[in-house]
């Protein structure tokens, strides 16, 4: 018996020639057994019939292999042979997802389908970049070395970025620290011995929503209203990213010529009206209360508190201009807005159709995010996963 490299044994009998053939023949296990194949004596049918069953077993045996496939068993009641199933081995490699933001760093690790298995946040106590890119290689390593064991390690690091992101990978401007022209990802790579990839958060959070949720939607929209305000665009399952990789940069759509001044250079653009963090600001300064939360929010929206209701309808008002722009822009089937602030608002989703009145306007389905925060990491794992897999679809279910 001859064991070949892809794990099939085959009979060589004493056809020493069969034997000689198999040994010198190409090193591609398709293109070898062609050649065993032809010295046998064998019909052509039969031949033909054996090469095609090999050739499409050879690549999950390959992956078997390799670790990445493992064989389980269904609870089977009938005679006969039990099937053997093949599933993806999770558990041969891990992922890590880092949603880098202004005041703080996300970091998720999941396995190989996107199930998060270890999630931490650091604090940042300011913006210098050294020090940033310290934090990042220090954790990353840290999980290096938690999950080693495993057969594939860490498969691949993606860091999700507020800001714009080049089609190189590097970093064009990242407003809230005020970085410039920044190699994140070079810098990272040159101190740890794995792949890394730098994309725009929203970016992110429309490859989770695609990924995780709505794994039909051929044009989807994923709108990000927290620090400031993100989109993320999917067409044919493919990101829309333009020229230099600057497309979603959304919250720096003026909707006020002469409104507040913003770090990008501009004035009156909508992330100053319409995101999250710019409301709990306004919000603060009305009510004279710093350090507002979701929960003080939601409690304030119970006991009908005039002042809040009102900055959430002034709040809606503003999201909706943007937000009608964007319908007649690229007339999305799904429009999922990823914000903590509206799921708290029983009437939000319908304020806001109420106000999308135009006759042009048209979209198939709003949807609020059931991934909510945790959108940009979950789509940087999955993002990783992807690449590490070779694979040009994927679609995993919610953890």
């Amino acid at each position: 018996m001859c064991k070949t490299s892809f794990g099939l044994k085959v009979s060589l009998s004493s056809n020493d020639n069969a034997a000689c053939a198999f040994r010198d023949s190409p090193s591609d296990p398709s293109e070898k057994l062609a050649t065993f194949l032809n010295i046998l004596p064998l019909n052509e049918e039969v031949r033909f019939l054996f090469l095609t069953f090999v050739r499409t077993l050879i690549p999950y045996l390959q992956l078997i292999e390799e670790g990445l496939l493992i064989e389980t068993h269904q609870e089977y009641y009938t005679v006969g042979r039990k099937p053997i199933m093949l599933s993806l081995n999770y558990h041969a490699g891990y992922a890590i997802g880092i949603d880098l933001d202004y005041r703080d760093i996300t970091f998720t690790v999941s396995d190989l389908i996107g199930k998060p298995v270890s999630s931490d946040k650091v604090e940042l106590g300011n913006s210098y970049y050294d020090e940033v890119l310290e934090i990042l290689i220090s954790q990353i390593n840290k999980y290096k070395e938690t999950f080693s064991q495993s057969r594939y390690g860490i498969v691949g690091v993606v860091i999700g970025i507020h800001g714009t992101v080049k089609n190189d990978e590097t970093i064009g401007f990242v407003p809230q620290h005020k970085w410039h022209n920044m190699n994140l990802k070079g810098d990272l790579e040159q101190h740890l011995d794995l792949a890394v990839s730098i994309e725009n958060n929203a970016n992110l959070c429309a490859f989770a929503e695609k990924v995780f949720s709505c794994h039909t939607s051929e044009i989807l929209i994923s709108i990000n209203m927290y620090s400031g305000i993100g989109l993320g665009v999917l067409m044919n399952g493919e990101l829309v990213k333009g020229y230099l990789g600057y497309t979603g940069e959304i919250g720096h759509m003026i909707i006020n010529p002469d409104g507040k001044p913003c770090n990008c250079g501009n004035s009156g653009c909508w992330e100053l009206y319409a995101s999250e963090g710019s409301f709990f600001k306004q919000l603060s300064e009305k009510l004279d209360k710093s350090k507002l939360n979701y929960r003080d929010i939601e409690n304030f929206i119970k006991a009908g508190d005039p002042v809040v209701i009102n900055e959430i309808d002034e709040f809606i008002k503003y999201f909706v201009v943007g937000l009608n722009n964007i319908i007649n822009l690229l007339n999305p089937e799904t429009l999922v807005l990823n914000s903590e602030l509206l799921k708290l608002f029983p009437e939000a989703e319908s304020k806001i159709k109420l106000r999308l009145s135009s006759s042009i306007s048209s979209y198939k389905e709003i949807l609020l995010s059931e991934l909510g925060t945790n959108a940009c990491v979950m789509g940087a794992c999955a993002l990783a996963i992807k690449k590490f897999l070779e694979i040009p679809e994927l679609s995993l279910p919610v953890a």
